[in-house]
């Protein structure tokens, strides 16, 4: 994927980074990315937090409307990707705790 990294995707990273409001970041998803690719997106996050809490292909399916393929997709990036889906349901139980 290194050729991934290009300096337009570090820009993008920078600005991510930068942003701390949620509504701004929201406005920004809203202006980068169709509705559609924000909902699955969410959707691969929900499904990702769901098999971190053991949960079954089934239960997970019901509960998200995700595909099988798309589980399975998540689930090979949770147990060999690059740690961005780690990373991110770290910053989630972190911001949960701080909510509580």
């Amino acid at each position: 994927m290194s050729e991934l990294r290009t300096t337009e995707v570090d820009d993008l990273l920078r600005v991510f980074a930068a942003l701390d409001d949620e509504d701004t970041i929201f406005s920004l998803l809203e202006d980068l990315f169709t509705i559609r690719e924000i909902k699955e997106t969410s959707q691969r996050l929900a499904v990702a937090r769901l098999l971190d809490a053991g949960r079954s292909y089934a239960v997970i399916e019901e509960a998200t409307g995700a595909s099988a393929t798309t589980i399975a997709r998540v689930s090979k990036c949770l147990s060999y990707g690059a740690g961005g889906y780690t990373a991110a349901l770290n910053a989630l139980d972190d911001a949960d705790k701080k909510r509580s």
